[in-house]
């Protein structure tokens, strides 16, 4: 098997060589070159046309968010951000993946990290999905989009929403949505999450695989964009419709019944399959729940978080299941898992993962 050539760029030279022995100890791997900014890393790419470039966030001359744009409308190649956990390096991490990277890994203790070893697994497991990645898929949205309308029959304004909600669906809540995504997954949300409207009679609950901190900054992005609300999920907080609750990173999110309330529960057990939060975890405690009915959503990610999931929830009760299909995943590898179960109903591209979400919510089944 061929090896994937690797460009590693860092303005730290401890950090090249820690990355660069890292990678190199995996067969698959190559590093076939260095850079120590920007401007190295959009002339070294285009030269030596590299499998995947992993790409330091702040560099001298030309950081890594001007290296990114140059090297996607020159050369496009699947890219790993290297970024901080800082509230700021979290909200450049979101915008290098909206400019088109692959994926990204938060260095454990700030740009020159000497515990980079903690990550060692995660870094070389990130560099391989990204050799397989597709890059084709659209670049994220910097503007609102038009938000999809309800069914004609079922519109409904700001004073007549709680009438019209009670006469299709009675008084309590009976839909929920549930998402599951990982590697690609803040562009594919944009692509979605945006499209939804502001009156959705359910709630939306989103499992995003990341790191704690970055999460709370792709949901207030998400907000930014969207008609409907969206913010990180709390710990005893009630569901409402028309509101997207995101997971915290390293938090797995559970839901429970309390009375004829969802609320959400947070806690910090051990990961499954690598994940905290993890959809597996989320869909099964949604399985729990009787007499709501469930949309189920699987987009982009590496492995195969939700699956297990997915079987769970198909056993209890009423759902309705939607695969991404993979001509538009990052990484086809959730959803994939997803529809090797046979479970799922609809497989459709990610523009028009929002409009099934809207169908299957306002449908009586």
């Amino acid at each position: 098997m061929n090896s994937k050539k690797i460009l590693v760029v860092d303005d730290s030279a401890f950090m090249r060589k820690l990355v660069s022995e890292f990678l190199s100890e995996h067969p698959q791997l190559e590093v076939i070159a260095f850079g120590r900014n920007g401007q190295e890393a959009v002339k070294k790419a285009l030269e030596l046309q590299p499998d995947v470039i992993t790409l330091d966030i702040e560099m001298p001359e030309m950081d890594g968010l001007e290296a990114l744009k140059l090297i996607m409308e020159k050369q496009p190649c699947p890219v790993v951000m290297l970024s901080s956990l800082t509230k700021e390096g979290s909200e450049t991490t979101l915008k290098a993946i909206e400019l088109g990277a692959v994926d990204f890994i938060a260095k454990p203790s700030g740009t020159i990290s000497l515990d980079l070893h903690k990550i060692k697994d995660v870094l070389i497991e990130k560099v391989l999905a990204a050799s397989k990645a597709n890059i084709s898929m659209k670049p994220a949205l910097s503007a609102k989009p038009v938000t999809i309308q309800p069914p004609v029959n079922n519109r409904h304004s700001a004073t007549n929403a709680n009438a019209l909600r009670s006469q299709r669906w009675g008084e309590k809540m009976d839909k929920l949505v549930l998402i599951a995504t990982s590697t690609g997954g803040p562009r594919a949300l944009q692509h979605v999450v945006t499209k939804l409207p502001g009156s959705l009679p359910a709630p939306v609950v989103v499992v995003q695989h990341m790191p704690p901190g970055f999460t709370k900054s792709l949901s207030d992005r998400l907000d930014s964009l969207s008609d409907i609300r969206v913010k990180e999920g709390e710990d005893g907080e009630i569901l409402q419709n028309g509101t997207v609750y995101i997971a915290p990173g390293g938090k797995h999110l559970r839901l429970r019944k309390t009375g004829t309330s969802i609320v959400v529960s947070l806690d910090e057990l051990a990961s499954e399959g690598g994940h905290r939060p993890s959809a597996n975890a989320m869909f099964r405690s949604a399985a729990e729940i009787s007499n709501v009915e469930k949309v189920t959503v699987i987009m982009t990610g590496m492995g195969s978080d939700g699956a297990e999931g997915l079987i769970k929830l198909k056993e209890s009760g009423t759902v309705k299941a939607i695969a991404e299909a993979k001509e538009t995943c990052v990484v086809y590898g959730m959803p994939k898992a997803a529809v090797a179960t046979h479970l799922v109903d609809d497989v459709v591209p990610v523009d028009e993962i929002a409009s099934a979400i809207v169908k299957h919510v306002y449908n009586k089944r």
